[in-house]
């Protein structure tokens, strides 16, 4: 087995589990992660060779088993095809080394300043438009550019306080970007769980090498949204709003809230008065300055958008501008996840910034001019060709894999509407070994990278979420189709300054109270990820959050303390909880269209449905 050079007795159980791996590589034309050519180790990973020269199949079979469980016994789960299942994290992290990282920071936070001056631009003077950059058509017709907002500047400045940007490396292992989610971003939730999980799962290599931590990343985001505040404001009251209790992503929502030591709301705990957010508390209303909405903006006010909507608060739009309350992220962001906007971003860093891209796009056709129309045409069997508004994968074709009916069917919509559709190649991702079937084999990932911005620095967690298509030849990632995850290891710079690291964050407090658990303050994950009490001394510990008296004052009236039920009974316990707005189905509907998708990270790429 090359690339281990060691005597073979010592490496016998590690052969074990890489044996095939050779061969599987010479079948792919995929770049992998951890070998070079020739099955050559790739320096950066020898750490993680190390550890894992020691384990058995026996030691590596248990350790991600004992994951699973932690995982498990915290709630930290997804729903797969209506079976609760643990969060599937491998064991075999993804390492980035540090002079590739360099060049992702620098790619990531060229395209969050592009994206802010972008919609900077289109949502005020439109220059973008009038130097002929980009048609008018292409922001006018995009089903979230919001007309509401036009004009509107937010407080501070800022509109992308939080993005995620997906990138994959290509065969020849350059990066390149697949999407731009500017809107809604999610997953960050599982970069934190992962770092904690992948800190028992293989502590040998984790305590070996210097991996840039990741735990700074709430305090990052609660400074930045503080400092989004209105002006003249000296103590800014930040509240994360949830759609409730039914959407997919609120186990995210509740722990950034308690990491983050600010109240998680949901519409019916705010109020506007005078142009001013208050949120109802035990001790009555107190203002509001900061909203961070993890809900579409079409559920955030009924009084711009849905008319229906239970989930948002009537006149947030109108206190916003009137600049007395800040909105992160900003309404009308979803005009630059428009995959049609994509096409251009090249483009816009050009004009913004003058640069050129750091990180590339993938080679993308737009539908709507038709040499590119004519030939996509020819070529649908060859192509991924997905909807430029689409999410979680729907209406997402992957040509391959498609049936002579399905393609008819897909010209026939690309044809009546050319300008919602956009196609890219079926690309090779990247390889890291996983196990799989008793061994390691290399299996395809993607990664997100998070950043925060604060109006006058972009900071990049370093890593990201990666995750990674478990099925042997599969390009889908998301979790509801067999997909996984990885803990993204970033190698410090030992050239690089570092910086203070930060005080140690704060978490959410559980305690078990029957067959259920009970959570302090407003915390309460209870969907297809949650979390929920440690069970064992050998689980991952989780430090105690501020109490509701040292937060930023009284605890929410409707959201101050919620019970988790047990599993399977989520819905029988939340019946009638608001049967004055609207029937249990139609509130259910709402609750898991806004936010994020179902499923975490869903994201339709070049590759097919990725999603967490």
């Amino acid at each position: 087995m090359r690339g281990f050079g060691a005597v073979r007795g010592k490496l016998e159980c590690m052969s074990d589990l890489f044996d095939g791996y050779a061969a599987a590589l010479d079948r792919s034309t995929a770049w992998d992660e951890m070998f070079s050519p020739g099955l050559t180790l790739r320096e950066d990973y020898r750490p993680v060779e190390q550890a894992l020269r020691t384990l058995s199949l026996t030691d590596v079979t248990a350790r991600a088993e004992s994951m699973a469980r932690t995982f498990l016994d915290r709630g930290v789960t997804f729903d797969y095809a209506g079976e609760e299942r643990a969060w599937p994290l491998d064991i075999v992290p993804r390492v980035i080394p540090a002079d590739d990282w360099d060049v992702l920071e620098r790619g990531v936070t060229q395209r969050v300043r592009t994206l802010e001056a972008f919609l900077d631009d289109v949502y005020d003077q439109m220059s973008v438009v009038k130097d002929g950059v980009v048609p008018r058509s292409l922001i006018t017709t995009s089903e979230h550019f919001h007309r509401a907002v036009h004009g509107f500047r937010p407080a501070g400045g800022v509109r992308v306080h939080i993005s995620g940007i997906d990138v994959v490396r290509d065969a020849e292992g350059t990066f390149r970007v697949l999407e731009d989610n500017v809107r809604v971003p999610s997953g960050v939730s599982y970069v934190l769980e992962n770092r904690r999980a992948m800190s028992k799962g293989l502590p040998e290599a984790i305590g070996s090498v210097n991996v840039r931590p990741v735990e700074e990343y709430p305090r990052r985001l609660l400074a930045a949204l503080r400092k989004s505040a209105p002006s003249n404001v000296e103590n800014p009251v930040v509240v994360v709003l949830t759609p409730g209790v039914f959407n997919s992503a609120y186990f995210e929502h509740a722990l950034l809230a308690g990491l983050m030591g600010v109240e998680l709301v949901e519409g019916r705990d705010l109020v506007t008065r005078g142009n001013k957010v208050y949120m109802r508390t035990t001790d009555g209303e107190q203002r509001v300055d900061v909203i961070y909405k993890r809900i579409d903006d079409e559920f955030l006010d009924p009084m711009h958008f849905r008319s229906d909507s239970v989930l948002g608060c009537p006149g947030i739009i109108n206190a916003a501008r009137a600049g007395n309350v800040t909105i992160a992220n900003a309404v009308g962001n979803g005009v630059a996840d428009d995959k049609l906007v994509y096409t251009y971003m090249p483009d816009l860093v050009r004009y913004y910034l003058g640069e050129e891209p750091i990180v590339a796009n993938v080679d993308t056709y737009r539908l709507e001019e038709r040499e590119a129309r004519e030939e996509v045409m020819d070529r649908l069997d060859e192509l991924v060709v997905k909807p430029v508004d689409g999410s979680g994968g729907k209406g997402l074709v992957i040509g391959p894999d498609a049936s002579p009916a399905e393609l008819e069917e897909l010209r026939r919509k690309v044809l009546a509407d050319p300008r919602g559709w956009i196609a890219q190649p079926v690309l090779q991702l990247s390889t890291v070994p996983t196990l799989a079937g008793g061994q390691f084999s290399p299996r395809h990932v993607d990664l997100r990278p998070f950043a925060v911005n604060d109006g006058e620095d972009v900071w990049v967690l370093p890593g990201g979420l990666t995750r990674v298509a478990l099925k042997e030849g599969s390009l889908i990632v998301n979790s509801s189709q067999g997909g996984g995850s990885k803990d993204t290891w970033v190698i410090a710079d030992p050239q690089a300054a570092v910086g203070p690291q930060p005080e140690p964050t704060p978490e959410p407090q559980i305690h078990v109270v029957g067959n259920d658990w009970e959570l302090e303050s407003q915390q309460s994950p209870v969907d297809e990820v949650g979390q929920s009490a440690e069970t064992d001394e050998d689980a991952l510990q989780l430090p105690e959050v501020p109490s509701s008296a040292d937060r930023q004052g009284p605890t929410t009236a409707t959201a101050s303390s919620y019970r988790r039920p047990p599993r399977g009974g989520r819905q029988q316990q939340q019946q009638g909880r608001r049967g004055q707005h609207q029937s249990q189905g139609e509130q259910q509907q709402q609750f898991r269209q806004a936010g994020a998708p179902v499923q975490p990270c869903t994201d339709t790429t070049a590759e097919g449905e990725r999603s967490c």
